[in-house]
């Protein structure tokens, strides 16, 4: 490994100018000094007349031609060396000035060139430009696919709900309460989905509030438990239990929704089965887990799935189930408890999402 450039790069870009200019300066010196003895050395031995009267002060036509030469010698070194350190410095910068015009005018995609000859700061300034503009692109590219899946997850419930409104004020539809049932948990879906949104909106801007108290977990998993026990029955699946009763500092709302986020994904996801819910302290940090039974997820996808509207893969000819937001709501309500939700292999042959915060 040539670690010339890495060492040239750790350079300040001030002490490159100053040693570069320090060392042309040194060089015309050593040029001129022993030039001027080489010189008249040379004009004694073999053209003692070439050489100044000893009481005349002007120069003879010899010496005038050595301080010609020496001048435009020295005059060409110095712009060589110019050129070439300016180069090294203005190449990047005039680089950086071109790609900050291109990202001006809308492409995010530009980025600013260096190679191993610029000097220091110089080239730090490209790599840091390339970097903002990646984040950037980035970004943009984000904001596309955010608004695309929103629009996306709204479009289905409000068709049906325009639909339907339209065929009651019609009257292709009658008033009865199935309708009006229907219409609701369109509605239900829809908040929940706007919820959805808010919160890990919230997250990402830091802002997402939490109320921390001392909160029975216990308590907390069985609330929860109440409310969608009879639906988890109903599909198969078989509840466990494994609760400690040690009290942990948490919001209970959030850790509620989150727990309920987990169950929701397990109903869309797990084959019916058995379904764990456990909860423990080790090492100061509160845990809280579902495990289920199968499928299970592939290690590549349990890096991505807690991202906002990312699935696992699908079936062929499967439509997707849910809105892709019920992790990323985890993930969001866990990491304002500066904590961290994993994906792992569960003992019981699926998945295993595990919630841990600090006591």
């Amino acid at each position: 490994m040539n670690i010339l450039p890495v060492v040239a790069r750790s350079r300040g870009l001030g002490r490159q100018i100053v040693s570069s200019v320090a060392i042309l300066v040194l060089a015309i010196m050593m040029m001129v000094l022993l030039g001027s003895y080489v010189f008249y050395a040379t004009l004694w031995v073999f053209y003692p007349a070439g050489l100044s009267a000893p009481d005349s002060w002007l120069p003879s036509p010899a010496e005038w031609g050595w301080i010609i030469a020496t001048t435009l010698t020295g005059l060409a070194i110095a712009v060589w060396v110019a050129i070439r350190l300016s180069r090294r410095i203005l190449a990047p910068l005039n680089s950086v000035a071109t790609s900050l015009r291109q990202v001006a005018q809308g492409d995010l995609a530009a980025r600013a060139a260096t190679d191993d000859h610029s000097l220091g700061e110089a080239a730090q300034l490209v790599d840091d430009f390339n970097a903002m503009a990646e984040r950037l692109q980035r970004a943009e590219q984000e904001r596309i696919f955010w608004n695309a899946a929103i629009a996306h997850e709204l479009r289905t419930p409000v068709t049906i709900l325009r639909g339907r409104l339209q065929g009651l004020a019609e009257g292709i539809f009658r008033p009865e309460h199935a309708l009006f049932a229907s219409l609701l948990t369109q509605v239900e879906g829809l908040g929940r989905l706007i919820e959805d949104l808010r919160v890990v909106g919230l997250a990402d801007s830091g802002h997402l509030q939490l109320q921390l108290q001392q909160t029975d977990l216990q308590q907390e998993v069985m609330t929860v438990l109440k409310a969608c026990e009879s639906t988890l029955l109903e599909k198969g699946f078989r509840l466990s239990l494994a609760l400690d009763t040690q009290q942990a500092i948490c919001d209970p709302i959030r850790i509620r929704q989150a727990l309920l986020a987990l169950l929701e994904n397990a109903l869309r996801h797990a084959i019916p089965g058995p379904l764990t819910i456990r909860t423990s302290s080790n090492d100061g940090m509160h845990e809280l887990s579902v495990e289920d039974s199968g499928p299970g997820i592939r290690a590549v996808d349990a890096q991505i799935i807690f991202d906002a509207f990312q699935r696992g893969p699908l079936e062929p000819d499967t439509a997707p189930k849910g809105s892709g937001l019920g992790l990323a709501v985890v993930r969001a309500i866990i990491g304002a408890h500066h904590g961290t939700v994993i994906c792992r292999r569960s003992e019981l042959g699926g998945a295993c999402f595990l919630m841990r915060w600090p006591a």
